[in-house]
């Protein structure tokens, strides 16, 4: 009985020692920082608004009106602002084992995740977002943080497989990401509108132009207006090589200074353009009964 008392007594500092007196204070902290920096960009994208110093075409602008801006029908900032709540509330789990592994999980595939979008701007889109900057600091610092608070009593810990579980996971999900982002998982494009199919034919038809640059979100925006049939509009690329780069010389001839421009029967118009409004311009009639 003495023996078995003593063996007890000999395991409890063991497991106070997994216990923190308090909340995780700098982890809280730094996620309180990207809540606060992912809930801005949230709630201008759901405003419809430009972040503050931002301008129209400019980095952050083509970064947050990306396809990539979006996942599963949210903004992206959204489900990191979401992460980043996670992480505030691992930050009051006071066993300290637990709490170090939940938050090295999450701010690792939030690094990886921060990283690959921060490759894709720069690499694909070929811009710079200071908000996603930010966002990426703040979340390499809690992962760095977070390594380097490691209980020195972990049970049962090695680096080795628990590398190769956590970083084999999270690379998994950001390949599955990444396929969605790429289309594979978009439904495919449903049959042609007669009416957006016929309006596309008259313009090209017209002799109308519609120039506007690969990394242009707006550009974007216009040409989903045409669905399916945005294949038939006579669409200009003006930036083959991306932003900061040579402009094509068909629309150097044609003085382009912003994007979407169209020119219809002469007339030179820049901005996202309404499909009834492109007809109107157009003088385009639609001989199959009503729209």
């Amino acid at each position: 009985m003495a023996q078995e008392s003593k063996s007890k007594k000999g395991k409890q500092p063991a497991a106070k020692g997994l216990l923190r007196d308090g909340p995780n204070w700098p982890l809280f902290v730094l996620a309180a920082l990207g809540m606060a920096l992912s809930g801005y960009i949230t709630f201008t994208a759901w405003q419809g608004q430009l972040v503050a110093f931002c301008t129209e075409g400019a980095g952050c602008d083509i970064v947050l009106n990306s396809r990539w801006s979006t996942l599963l029908g949210m903004p992206t900032s959204f489900w990191g602002f979401l992460t980043y709540a996670l992480l505030a509330a691992v930050a009051w789990n006071r066993y300290a084992d637990n709490q170090w592994r939940w938050a090295w999980v999450i701010s690792l595939f939030g690094l990886l995740f921060s990283s690959y979008l921060t490759a894709v701007s720069f690499f694909e889109l070929k811009a710079a977002c200071p908000y996603c900057l930010a966002s990426l600091g703040i979340m390499a610092a809690i992962f760095v943080m977070t390594t380097l608070q490691r209980p020195a009593n972990l049970p049962k810990f090695s680096w080795g497989p628990w590398l190769g579980k956590t970083v084999g996971a999270a690379t998994a999900v950001i390949v599955v990401l990444h396929l969605y982002f790429a289309g594979y998982w978009g439904a495919a494009p449903g049959p042609e509108d007669p009416w957006v199919k016929g309006l596309a034919e008259h313009l090209t038809r017209s002799d109308v132009k519609f120039y506007g640059a690969s990394w242009c979100p707006h550009c974007q925006d216009q040409k989903k207006l045409f669905g399916s049939s945005v294949k038939r509009i006579p669409y200009v690329e003006c930036s083959p090589g991306g932003p900061n780069t040579p402009q094509a010389p068909e629309c150097k001839a044609k003085a382009i200074q912003s994007y979407p421009t169209w020119i219809v029967n002469g007339q030179r118009h820049t901005g996202l353009l309404p499909l009834d409004t492109l007809a109107q311009l157009s003088k385009f009639s639609y001989q199959g009964g009503k729209r």
